[in-house]
């Protein structure tokens, strides 16, 4: 198995995970291995609900608990936020606002004026709560 086989497994794995609601699990995974905040982009692109929202909820727990790790996400988000597919960039738009820096608020003001009515809103609930 090729390096790139291996990463979209374990992206899939991380994902399937997810889904099934096993967030401590993900929790657990992110603090052993910090690479794997690179897989944060892909795994916000997911076409499954449940894994887009359990996203949300594994970064509100790892921001309690490493926030120092969570900005460790940020470049892996950055081409979300130009997806064509609107909930995908409303989506890398929440985690950056959960991982809250000023690198990420950066990035979040690029999609105030978004054609996206809902994105707009989301960016503006995330900057307003700043």
């Amino acid at each position: 198995m090729n390096d790139a086989t291996g990463t979209k497994e374990l992206i899939k794995t991380i994902a399937d995970f997810i889904e099934m609601g096993h967030i401590e699990n993900i929790v657990a995974m992110f603090k052993q291995e910090k690479e794997y905040y690179q897989y944060t982009g892909d795994l916000i692109k997911d076409e499954r609900f449940m894994v887009r929202i359990g996203m949300a909820v594994l970064f509100e727990q790892l921001v309690q608990e490493r926030r120092n790790d969570i900005p460790l996400a940020i470049p892996s988000l950055i081409p979300v936020l130009d997806e064509k597919t609107p909930y995908m960039r409303g989506d890398a738009a929440t985690l950056l606002g959960i991982i809250g820096t000023d690198e990420a608020k950066k990035h979040i003001r690029k999609l105030i004026n978004d054609p996206d009515p809902q994105v707009q809103e989301i960016v503006q609930d995330i900057l307003s709560a700043a």
